[in-house]
């Protein structure tokens, strides 16, 4: 297996996981909060999909999903909000989920703006070869971040994200007897 693979096959299982995170559930379910400090799914899922995007396409030198195709707007948030949810209040958390709820069919998008992602990255990644996970890619960190470390870094955040998701479902779904 290349590192290239590994990657592919390691970002496949996050895309995969929020498929099945999203599927079946209605707006009210997608912006159900356990109680007021928790996040709900909507926001678990939009908050791994911004930071996969932004870092990914940051340590590629490429544009961002989220801007190429205008998702903010199609998400129902400000048009030139480039927000990832880092440090959000639970009031920020609650106004962006609830923007998303507010729109049309919104685990659908939810799941086609994490898709764009995830084809984004899955085309970067296949290029990799081992010589490139050295190259350093944010020198705002001591040690400076390689590549290596920022996408292992991403789909460590990716997979807790999306855990918390499921488990936010499962709790969801029992309490309404499904």
């Amino acid at each position: 297996m290349t590192v290239a693979e590994l990657l592919a096959d390691s970002f496949e299982r996050v895309n995969e996981s929020v498929a099945g995170v999203v599927d079946g559930l209605d707006a009210a379910l997608l912006a159900e909060r356990l109680d007021e400090e928790s996040n709900p799914i909507s926001w678990l899922v939009w908050h791994l999909s911004r930071v996969q995007d932004d870092h990914v396409a940051a340590a590629f030198g490429v544009p961002q999903a989220w801007s190429a195709a205008s998702w903010a707007s199609r998400l129902g948030l400000p048009e030139h909000t480039r927000d990832m949810g880092y440090g959000h209040t639970p009031g920020q958390v609650a106004a962006t989920a609830g923007a998303i709820c507010a729109m049309p069919r919104p685990g659908k998008l939810l799941a086609e703006y994490h898709q764009a992602v995830h084809a984004q990255t899955l085309s970067l990644v296949a290029r990799l070869s081992d010589a490139d996970l050295d190259r350093v890619v944010d020198q705002h960190w001591t040690p400076p971040v390689t590549l290596g470390v920022r996408l292992v870094s991403v789909v460590d955040d990716d997979a807790r994200h999306v855990g918390q998701a499921e488990y936010v479902r499962g709790i969801l779904l029992r309490r309404a007897g499904r």
